[in-house]
């Protein structure tokens, strides 16, 4: 199945429920690579290079002319299987290649962490081992592809993770990845599995809602639009993931 999607905004209005934007005009190219950082561990990248809809959601989401961009945000899906390890890890990517800031991926799904499996790494020494040891954030996080790109693995999986991501704990160290990082993407687990994506919401900039096409219900959606905006969490829009095109996408996207 395809990896396309659209950024959907206005999810909380019903009759504007699930309505794509527009692709954000400006670079639909995958950026050149860039070196790995001197005397580091060879830098990982991903096995396929990101989409012109990867780099459209960046323009819309974080490279908006004059306006405030959030640099703190979660990812998370309304159930398990939408692809939002895969949209934050090709996210975080395409940000980081048109930035010259630091960007940071946090596997924030610590019972079934998945994002150092995009950049083929292992998964020692991550978010779970950062909340309960005392070492400074940075030395949980690996470089990957350019040398402003970070990774934070899950890490070694505890008995009990229930109400590590909901704990005080959690939040100094997000306030230490604020002030090592530009940029900060939370692959969080799926609402409908854990409550972490909306405790993680209410303490960063937003929230974006992957959605999987012809899976995901509206109602669904929409409830969990709503759950996100009662913990103040803001939504920052809703990505509709695995979308098939029933005519080209290239004729698509001049329609």
């Amino acid at each position: 199945m395809s990896k396309n999607f659209e950024l959907l905004q206005k999810l909380g209005k019903e009759q504007e429920a699930l309505r794509p934007v527009p692709a954000a005009a400006g670079q639909t190219g995958p950026a050149s690579a860039a070196p790995a950082l001197t005397g580091a561990a060879p830098a990982a990248g991903l096995s396929t290079p990101p989409s012109e809809e990867i780099n459209a959601l960046a323009q819309q989401v974080f490279l908006v002319p004059g306006a405030a961009a959030p640099r703190t945000v979660v990812l998370t899906g309304t159930e398990p299987g939408t692809g939002c390890t895969w949209v934050c890890a090709h996210l975080g990517e395409v940000l980081s290649g048109h930035l010259a800031a630091s960007v940071c991926l946090v596997d924030a799904n610590l019972q079934d962490p998945g994002l150092h499996q995009q950049f083929g790494v292992d998964n020692s020494r991550g978010l779970s081992d950062a909340l309960t040891q005392l070492d400074p954030i940075r030395a949980f996080a690996r470089p990957l592809s350019r040398p402003n790109l970070w990774l934070i693995s899950g890490g070694s999986v505890p008995q009990n993770t229930q109400g590590l991501l909901g704990s005080d704990r959690m939040r100094l160290r997000l306030t230490e990845l604020r002030s090592e990082f530009d940029f900060i993407l939370l692959d969080a687990p799926a609402l409908s599995i854990s409550n972490g994506a909306i405790g993680l919401g209410g303490i960063s900039d937003g929230v974006l809602l992957v959605l999987k096409a012809n899976a995901s219900r509206r109602e669904t959606a929409k409830q969990a639009v709503e759950d996100l905006q009662a913990a103040n969490a803001k939504v920052l829009g809703a990505v509709l993931n695995q979308r098939t095109f029933p005519i080209p996408s290239s004729i698509y996207g001049k329609l």
